[in-house]
């Protein structure tokens, strides 16, 4: 599905909420010249527009939020926070981050705020096409069910964010307005039970397919579910409904759900909604839009200099997470000693001088399509160049991001170039992929005690690269371009290990895509993972020296203090903060 940002305006409708909004009042009670009113949008083809602003808001881009700051891909909050990432670039660039990424944030730094704005925007969206919906007749009975189902999903998916990030938030539907004056919304309410009713709703009046691919359906709502149980540590309650979705579940276009052959078509705008994507922020470039379509969220996460994008050095994998792909002798990942030792890199060594890669430490052949390395070629734009592509290596260290790369073949017709850089892309953010899938019911395996089941499940998305040896990536003349090893678990020992076997397979399979942090909060060991990686990191990264994760604190940011302000206390500040 086509999404366009719509920039309208609804008189008394679009700021109901001062959660999400800092206009005054005297601009609410009249309409903006060119606004639409309530009457206008209460038609089919009104609703429709607003369901696709409802959409439009998932890349975190356009209404209320910013870009970067509110980015779907969530690079900063669940990459940079975590130990897949460093913030990149150099110290003083975008330095709202770097207390957010050594757990000392606070709650007047505008990047919450931002994120905040954002994700209540796309609520209040959501909530538009319900109210107004409900004065439409034109629309039949069968397309309100799911045309609401849809609205519901997003909003789950909304409030889910704000879950994530806050936990204390409140939960706003369609009933609260400004005009009944009941905006002012608390959060000390649990919001998982109205985020589930949500979904409840989408399962049940979702279709299997969608004449658009774009579109959720009732598939993506239970894998959304499954998500909120995850967070929720329902294990029992999750897993019939994983061994469903793996079992039957297609995608909005009517494929069957499965991995793709090529771990890195999964980041390719050329094969995006493949039958690997669930649920993905649909984006496009080159359509009148000024970039404003395309991939704006994580526009400052290329190469520095030189290579693609143009800008700016950002979200720089960190040497713990290069670390993590270093394999046994059967190619199994080292789950208690990965860390022991840093796979060579180039950080201090001048640009000019020789450097040779490392081609004798066995590595995850998946090392290469989620960073970066000097040495090693990158897509098709060459050999990395190690230095040469990084801003500032004794601040972000010696790797680059990738999976948000075009290839150079892309350039012009898969970028927009509207913008002061070319990395605006059309690849769309996947939310959910059916890797994810998988890992969930192997978590949800070895917490009921199958870990047979869990073994099977995690293989599969490890065959996944090993069955596919001619995708490795190749140096010149076609040979392996590192010494990449990938095997198969034959069991599990027992529940601990089979615990610690899937969360670092979620670690690696699913490295920069902004899920890391949000894993380790919902796994309990955050302060102890987090810590570790802190204590070692530190001799690298001047800026960690005393940084420390506090646990009971840091799981969750505080919520921002103008929101808190417009809420006239009705909002509380999270513990800590």
């Amino acid at each position: 599905m086509k999404q366009s940002k719509l920039r309208i305006i609804l008189a008394g409708v679009t700021a109901v909420i001062v959660l999400a909004v800092s206009c005054s009042k005297s601009f609410l009670d009249k309409a903006p010249i060119g606004s639409l009113d309530q009457n206008t949008l209460a038609n089919k083809a009104g609703v429709e527009g607003l369901l696709i602003g409802a959409y439009s808001l998932l890349d975190g881009f356009g209404g209320a939020g910013g870009g970067w700051q509110s980015a779907g891909s969530n690079w900063v909050y669940g990459g940079v926070v975590s130990d897949d990432a460093y913030k990149g670039s150099d110290p003083g660039d975008q330095a709202d981050i770097v207390p957010i990424e050594t757990y000392a944030p606070t709650a007047s730094n505008g990047y919450f705020n931002q994120k905040w704005q954002a994700v209540y925007d796309g609520i209040q969206r959501c909530n538009d096409v319900l109210r107004i919906m409900a004065t439409a007749s034109d629309i039949s009975a069968a397309d309100k069910l799911t045309i609401e189902a849809q609205a519901r999903y997003l909003r789950a998916h909304y409030h889910m964010e704000a879950k994530k990030m806050w936990n204390n938030v409140p939960f706003v539907d369609e009933k609260i307005t400004y005009a009944a004056g009941n905006f002012n919304v608390p959060n000390t309410a649990d919001i998982w039970p109205n985020i589930l009713a949500d979904l409840d709703y989408a399962i049940t009046n979702l279709p299997a397919t969608q004449s658009q691919v774009g579109r959720v359906n009732s598939w993506a709502a239970k894998c959304l579910k499954a998500k909120a149980l995850m967070f929720k540590r329902d294990y029992t309650a999750a897993l019939p409904i994983l061994k469903d979705v793996v079992a039957n579940g297609v995608t909005a276009g009517g494929k069957k759900y499965d991995l793709q052959a090529n771990f890195f078509d999964n980041f390719n705008a050329e094969t995006k909604n493949s039958a690997e994507a669930v649920f993905s922020c649909q984006q496009s470039v080159n359509d009148n839009s000024g970039g404003s379509n395309g991939g704006w969220g994580d526009v400052l996460n290329f190469p520095y200099n030189g290579g693609p994008g143009g800008c700016c050095g950002f979200y720089q994998p960190s040497v713990s997470l290069a670390n993590s792909f270093k394999v046994d002798a059967n190619g199994l990942p080292l789950l208690d000693t990965w860390n022991n030792s840093d796979l060579k890199n180039d950080q201090g060594i001048n640009s000019t001088a020789a450097y040779t890669p490392d081609v004798t430490t066995p590595v995850d052949p998946r090392i290469d399509y989620t960073m970066g390395r000097r040495g090693i070629p990158y897509l098709d734009w060459g050999t990395h160049p190690g230095n040469d592509w990084i801003r500032d290596q004794n601040n972000g260290g010696p790797y680059s991001p990738i999976k948000n790369v075009y290839f150079k073949r892309q350039a012009g017709a898969l970028t927009d170039n509207s913008f002061w850089t070319s990395g605006v892309t059309a690849n769309n953010y996947t939310f959910i992929r059916f890797a994810d899938v998988l890992l969930w019911t192997a978590e949800c395996e070895v917490e009921v005690g199958s870990l047979a089941n869990a073994v099977t499940l995690v293989n599969r998305v490890r065959s996944r690269m090993k069955d596919n040896p001619s995708k490795w990536v190749k140096a010149a003349g076609g040979a392996n371009a590192a010494n990449y090893q990938i095997g198969l678990y034959t069991a599990f020992a027992d529940q601990a290990t089979g615990r610690k076997a899937v969360r670092f397979e979620r670690k690696i399979e699913l490295a920069m895509e902004g899920h890391r942090f949000f894993d380790l909060v919902r796994y309990g060991t955050a302060d102890v993972d987090l810590n570790a990686y802190i204590a070692r990191e530190k001799s690298k990264r001047s800026y960690l020296t005393n940084a420390t994760f506090t646990k009971g604190k840091n799981e969750y940011f505080p919520i921002p203090q103008s929101q808190i302000d417009l809420s006239k206390g009705a909002l509380k500040q999270n513990p800590g903060f």
